[in-house]
């Protein structure tokens, strides 16, 4: 299963990389493009090759009905190489040499946080589909429209599992960037307020194989719950280590993880674990449009996708969504006008119904939906809604 989604992963990159590099060439008038700035190779590659994918199915979508404003959506996608400096360098690009109105990314927070000064530079709004530190959209960016929570929304909503799992004494491992530092110091809050006793909160890196060591001291702790903030591909390896060190306590995952990615590579060793999940598409039902969560489920599946992908997926067809409906209150393919439409978006999306809200200084502030959560849990290889 690793393997076929690893080549499902190349295949994506390779056409998606092309139709960065090819449309901007042959692209002829009566386009609408938008810039898609992800990490299609790379330590998160899989990740971000998932979103790509929910942004073809969206563009797809809409140009099978009309476009938008009578013109058809040409994606201007680029690979961010899970890369901060290829990040701010794509985006230049795309700003610069496609001449694109606005954009989505980047995945991880710390590529969004490097692609922030572009924005700003060239006055092109972006819609952030994935990245979580909370800086983001308080630092007075007012091109910034995010559709995923911020750490501590998410610590908030989560707040409400607490008592139902019976949560009193936890530690962390993060992966040591933005994303993860910032769950860690957000949950960690969250928790503390609530009663629960924190023991040790350690990091990782990104591209870390062995964290034996990490796991080691945690073992070592009295808590009864482990939460985990990384990559799918690092949590496969961490689960599979700490079930080889014999840990026998409850693992939490944050910020959207993929579980059927999980019960495949992971195996047993994801039994019993929870996730915190933005899209469910186990369980269609608890989507804000019900009926739209079953038709990307189909698309996807039409598409020969992987179903283990759809969370991330769900993300990158959202923020094209957001986008199109902008850019047509907008009237225009203008940067400025999108930026404003924006402000009056109401979408009921896959992740959850989209409206943003002003946050950050005054006269700066950036857009931040609310958040939209539901917990699951993995039991004896399948996929269960612990809540809503």
């Amino acid at each position: 299963m690793k393997s076929s989604w690893l080549r499902i992963a190349a295949v994506l990159a390779t056409t998606c990389l092309g139709t960065g590099v090819g449309v901007s060439a042959w692209a002829q008038d009566g386009t609408i493009k938008i810039g898609v700035n992800e990490p299609l190779t790379g330590v998160v590659a899989a990740s971000g090759n998932m979103v790509t994918a929910g942004t073809r199915i969206a563009a797809e979508e809409i140009n099978a009905k009309g476009g938008v404003l009578g013109k058809k959506i040409q994606l201007i996608i680029e690979d961010n190489k899970s890369n901060p400096t290829e990040a701010a360098g794509v985006a230049e690009k795309l700003i610069t040499r496609d001449k694109v109105p606005a954009m989505i990314g980047a995945w991880s927070s710390t590529y969004t946080l490097a692609v922030m000064p572009k924005l700003l530079e060239y006055k092109v709004p972006m819609v952030v589909e994935t990245s979580s530190a909370d800086k983001i959209t308080t630092s007075g960016n007012p091109y910034i429209f995010r559709i995923s929570p911020t750490n501590s929304t998410e610590a908030k909503a989560f707040k409400r599992f607490i008592g139902q799992l019976g949560i009193k004494k936890a530690d962390f491992l993060v992966v040591n960037n933005d994303w993860g530092l910032g769950a860690a110091a957000e949950f960690s809050k969250m928790l503390k307020a609530n009663g629960v006793t924190v023991n040790k909160s350690l990091n990782m890196d990104a591209a870390a194989q062995d964290l034996s060591a990490q796991l080691s001291s945690i073992k070592g702790t009295d808590s009864d719950t482990l939460f985990i903030t990384t990559s799918v591909e690092q949590m496969t390896l961490l689960m599979k280590q700490a079930q080889a060190l014999g840990m026998k306590r409850r693992i939490v995952t944050t910020g959207g993880t993929l579980p059927d990615q999980l019960i495949a590579q992971a195996g047993s060793a994801a039994d019993n674990s929870y996730h915190d999940a933005m899209f469910a598409p186990w369980f269609p039902d608890t989507a804000a449009d019900p009926k739209a969560a079953r038709s990307f489920i189909e698309a996807w599946k039409k598409a020969g996708l992987p179903p283990a992908g759809m969370p991330e997926g769900a993300r990158g067809y959202d923020a094209v969504r957001v986008l199109a409906l902008a850019i047509t209150k907008a009237g225009a393919p203008d940067s400025e006008k999108i930026r404003k439409a924006l402000w009056e978006i109401s979408y009921p999306g896959l992740t959850g119904h989209i409206k943003f809200e002003k946050v950050g200084p005054a006269g700066k502030e950036s857009g931040q939906s609310p958040a939209s959560t539901h917990l699951v849990k993995i039991e004896s290889g399948k996929v269960t809604l612990v809540s809503k």
